[in-house]
């Protein structure tokens, strides 16, 4: 084995440390940008006042708003886990009831051996659905989850494939970003819906509105627009994020198993699988390891689907493993099924 997969690790993991980063500062950069220009905006609309009435010098909402985006991304980037594993309704397996939860216990501990990461906390959420996903901020505080519909459907070496596929994601620290960006997605969404309640149009007067020019009639359009496009840009970096990621995971699969034709044998059962992961929602579908909506636009290729699809085809990977597969049988000389 040549040292380059481990340098293309590294590099990855280092890729993620430097877009969780970014992801944050964004994030504040953004509603910094919200409370400023409200500030301005509602600066040169006091301009022609009179002397006695209220001048908006001093920008506190910018200053406020950027404290709270602050302490909103670190509080994400915090307690992110725990948020993905309320929102889904997991529940941890401590102590394994019966004879599949003790197979998943088993499997997790010798996949991690392989995968050479410590051993992640191990949820089961309660859904019939066949899917999986990985949550955390390190490799040392990472948690796999599992639906019991996957436990049901796979046999003993499908599930290795699945867990050594969320423990690359555990590995080149995917988790951290993906975690991340999902806690964000969400105070996004409450931070809009807190600014639409208080939000009320008609600040000023008509005639100050008309001594602080276009340039006041400009601002606010674009400001107004702002608040009104975030949580859908936030969706819209959620959405096309992890796309590529499924085919790194999948490769570390095979790496740790030795086995891609198990792994190709478990998506095969997930994409057969008739109904959506009900307890998953929109915030976390990023996170698994099959699109939780069954959307249709997984299944295509190209910019657009680039762009706004959580996964890749769920075809091309399952090709792609069954090609590895068959030429580590070749190699091996043994049959080929």
């Amino acid at each position: 084995m040549t040292d380059e997969p481990t340098l293309n690790l590294f590099q990855q993991q280092e890729a993620n440390r430097r877009r969780t980063f970014w992801l944050m500062v964004g994030f504040i950069a953004f509603f910094a940008w919200l409370g400023f220009g409200g500030d301005y905006i509602f600066h040169l609309s006091t301009l022609g006042a009179p002397r006695q009435a209220y001048h908006h010098d001093f920008p506190w909402f910018g200053i406020v708003l950027s404290l709270v985006a602050l302490g909103l991304a670190w509080y994400a980037y915090k307690t992110g886990p725990d948020k993905v594993l309320w929102s889904t309704g997991a529940r941890e397996v401590t102590d394994p009831t019966d004879a599949k939860e003790r197979q998943l216990v088993n499997v997790v501990e010798e996949m991690t051996i392989a995968a050479g990461v410590p051993r992640p906390r191990i949820w089961i959420v309660d859904d019939p659905d066949p899917n999986a996903f990985a949550t955390g901020t390190d490799p040392l505080h990472s948690h796999v989850a599992v639906t019991r519909g996957l436990l049901d459907l796979c046999t003993r070496d499908e599930l290795q494939g699945v867990i050594a596929h969320e423990l690359g994601h555990v590995k080149n620290l995917d988790v951290r970003l993906m975690t991340t960006l999902a806690a964000l997605v969400g105070a996004v969404a409450l931070m809009h819906d807190g600014a639409s309640r208080v939000f009320r149009p008609g600040g000023g007067s008509r005639d100050e509105g008309r001594k602080a020019g276009p340039l006041l009639l400009v601002l606010l359009v674009v400001w107004i627009v702002s608040w009104i496009l975030a949580p859908i840009i936030a969706q819209l970096l959620a959405l096309g994020v992890s796309r590529k990621r499924e085919y790194l995971a999948d490769a570390m699969s095979a790496q740790f198993t030795r086995n891609p034709l198990a792994l190709a044998s478990a998506l095969q059962k997930i994409e057969g699988a008739e109904a959506p992961t009900e307890h998953i929602k929109r915030g976390a579908a990023h996170l698994c390891i099959a699109d939780p909506l069954g959307r249709r636009l997984t299944d295509h290729e190209g910019v657009f689907a680039d762009a706004l699809a959580t996964h890749p085809p769920m075809a091309k990977r399952i090709a792609i493993l069954k090609g590895m597969g068959y030429a580590q049988l070749k190699k091996e000389g043994g049959a080929v099924p």
